[in-house]
């Protein structure tokens, strides 16, 4: 895995991102290489997120962690294990993203909050890369309550509980929905998905809400 030294340069907050910061996720790069008519799964209008959900939600919130670095993410219930990456932003203030060529590697926004820390944590993975599907590839077919482990250098396992699966069109994208504060612990893990197009690849993103429900 990549290990940067760990340091914020802007505190526990995600105010610095601009603008729809994943597109460079999203090429269809798996697309255009076979032609297939094929695209990764999305999420169904039931797992939108609800009132009902928010409350669960709250009733269910484990207590915040202090700051420490994540190592590892790992989603039992699509087959994700992946090693986590630093991200930082690019010179117009989008997340940047890990290496095209290591499909089984995701980042993390390492100015910002930490998962399991108060606030909320962002994840970003590639869907596909040159060679096929890539770490977030299933991400749109995770649903409501399924769980999200992350190691963190401190020793400690922040588990969070999934809220709700949406699918946002790239000029629709809600910056502040994703990336806004949140009073508790929160984690967002976001990857391409929506229409795709042969010439500019998928259209938008597929976006995980889900909070943290346990320390192991």
């Amino acid at each position: 895995m990549t290990r940067r030294r760990f340091r914020r340069t802007r505190g526990p907050s995600n105010a610095a991102i601009t603008a729809v910061t994943v597109l460079a996720l999203c090429s269809g790069m798996l697309l255009l290489r076979d032609g297939r008519g094929e695209t990764p799964p999305q999420p169904s209008a039931a797992q939108a997120r609800t009132g009902a959900d928010d409350r669960s939600a709250l009733r269910s919130a484990a207590p915040a962690l202090p700051p420490s670095p994540p190592d590892r993410v790992r989603i039992p219930a699509i087959d994700v294990d992946a090693p986590l990456t630093g991200l930082g932003l690019t010179r117009t203030g989008s997340l940047e993203v890990p290496p095209a060529d290591r499909k089984n590697l995701a980042g993390w926004y390492e100015a910002g909050t930490t998962p399991g820390e108060r606030g909320t944590a962002i994840v970003a993975g590639h869907v596909d890369n040159a060679d096929g599907p890539a770490v977030f590839y299933s991400l749109g077919a995770l649903r409501k309550g399924s769980t999200i482990e992350v190691d963190r250098r401190d020793g400690r396992v922040a588990v969070f509980t999934v809220d709700a699966v949406e699918v946002y069109d790239a000029e629709d994208f809600p910056d502040t929905k994703v990336y806004g504060a949140a009073p508790r612990p929160e984690l967002r893990v976001i990857t391409c998905g929506g229409g795709y197009s042969r010439t500019t690849g998928y259209r938008g993103n597929v976006v995980v809400y889900a909070h943290l429900t346990d320390t192991r």
